[in-house]
């Protein structure tokens, strides 16, 4: 049986595929071009957008301060404080050792008691965290002018969940809850707050 040659379709050459390959080439070159600056694009987005956030989550958090600061030295004199003085946007540095600096909100001193105030809009465990180094900077720094005086912290914020309330405690913070246009004090009973 004889056998039949294959059917091949007629008027295919090899400049037509090797035009067709071309072709090809220049439409992936053309398809990556275009990718790029659509990744270009979407990354310059992309970081207007973390700015833009950037810049909301600032202003939040002064927001957070003007809603929380004016009545802070009240609600601790309620609380049994004699609070004389606040002063607002300290900073602590030390020109022997550039690592060693602390910017504190708000700060509430009497004959006493110091308390270091740290007011964020939403606190995480990060936040209380940091506010436990910023005590030990400030008490570096009474200690170098021979201030005696207990140093205790206190972080404020407008938006807190119920577990971030418990850490704040448990890291012997006082908690400041952002309550309508006031705010509230938080001291549990049998609340030791930490002294550094």
């Amino acid at each position: 049986m004889a056998t039949k040659a294959p059917n091949y379709p007629t008027g295919l050459t090899f400049e037509k595929v090797w035009a067709s390959i071309q072709e090809l080439k220049e439409f992936q070159k053309e398809s990556t071009r275009q990718r790029n600056e659509d990744i270009r694009e979407m990354r310059e987005s992309s970081t207007r957008l973390d700015k833009q956030l950037g810049d909301l989550g600032n202003r939040f958090g002064e927001l957070a301060e003007h809603l929380v600061g004016p009545s802070i030295r009240e609600k601790f004199n309620d609380a049994g404080f004699n609070f004389t003085q606040l002063s607002k946007n300290i900073d602590i540095k030390f020109p022997d050792d550039p690592n060693s600096w602390a910017e504190i909100d708000y700060l509430l001193e009497n004959g006493d008691i110091v308390i270091a105030i740290e007011i964020k809009a939403t606190p995480k465990e990060k936040d209380v965290d940091k506010h436990v180094n910023r005590m030990e900077v400030l008490r570096r720094a009474a200690n170098k002018r021979g201030d005696k005086r207990k140093f205790r912290g206190a972080i404020a914020g407008a938006i807190m969940s119920r577990e971030i309330c418990q850490y704040i405690l448990q890291n012997g913070f006082y908690l400041i809850e952002q309550t309508g246009d006031t705010v509230r004090l938080t001291i549990p009973e049998n609340f030791t707050p930490k002294e550094w």
